[in-house]
């Protein structure tokens, strides 16, 4: 199955709810190693972006911590505590 066959599988009711509790554990299992992953390459100091799920628009900024679930980044609007998986690593234009 791929996933619009999922998706589309789960909109007509055609899963059980046991089919239904093993696709949650899957996504929360695969969002996890996503978490793992963007948090063990950023450094302090790394330019990311994220879109704000308050405005919508998106962000960029610089690590200034990194936690284990989350990293605070540092934008000209404040401190953002933002989950790793949302955060995508830019290409600093003065290095490139």
């Amino acid at each position: 199955m791929n996933i619009a066959q999922i998706c589309r599988s789960i909109e007509h009711g055609q899963l059980s709810d046991r089919d239904l509790t093993d696709v949650i554990t899957a996504v929360k299992y695969a969002r996890k190693n996503l978490q793992r992953k963007v948090t063990s390459s950023l450094m302090v100091g790394d330019r990311v972006s994220f879109t704000s799920s308050r405005s919508g628009q998106t962000m960029t900024g610089k690590v200034t911590k990194i936690a284990i679930k989350y990293v605070t980044v540092s934008c000209t609007m404040g401190n953002w505590r933002v989950p790793a998986n949302m955060l995508t690593r830019v290409e600093d234009p003065v290095a490139a």
